[in-house]
């Protein structure tokens, strides 16, 4: 998901990558919940049948799954924050700390194969960075496009 952040007169425009998520916290909650419940009504219907181990093995799954959904989700958590004023265009991982700074009129920005996908490269001074590895190939295609039209109204120039 890319997010063009309005900016007041003066201050860095802001560009936010985020991967997308099809769920909020409570969508995710409602899921785990109904997942162990079904899981456990099978698992009672078994036992109703002889099957005294099933629920025990039922709880076990209802507890690794919810685990691995919830992982799955924090995942989804993670962005860029990609500032551009007039001298600098930051690149903030979030969460984290690591923070890349590169000159506004020395950065360029690139698609390369590699890995068996394209990857989006900011360039400058022989630093590389890849952003948007989280993101579709359409995406990145998108914030190469919209990251090259921010560079050129800050730096009031044309860019290729």
């Amino acid at each position: 998901m890319i997010v063009l952040r309005p900016t007041a007169a003066g201050q860095p425009r802001v560009l936010w990558l985020r991967p997308n998520r099809a769920l909020d916290k409570r969508g995710l909650r409602r899921l785990i919940i109904g997942l162990a419940a079904m899981a456990l009504a099978t698992a009672s219907w078994g036992a109703w049948q002889g099957n005294v181990f099933a629920p025990v093995f039922a709880l076990l799954e209802a507890f690794v799954v919810g685990f691995a959904l919830g992982a799955a989700w924090r995942a989804g958590g993670r962005g860029e924050r990609i500032a551009i004023g007039p001298d600098t265009l930051e690149v903030r991982a979030v969460p984290g700390r690591r923070t890349v700074r590169f000159q506004t009129y020395w950065v360029r920005i690139g698609l390369a194969q590699g890995n068996g996908r394209q990857r989006l490269l900011l360039t400058s001074h022989g630093n590389e960075l890849e952003i948007g590895a989280f993101l579709g190939e359409e995406e990145r295609t998108e914030v190469s496009r919209k990251l090259m039209v921010l560079l050129s109204e800050v730096s009031g120039q044309t860019r290729r």
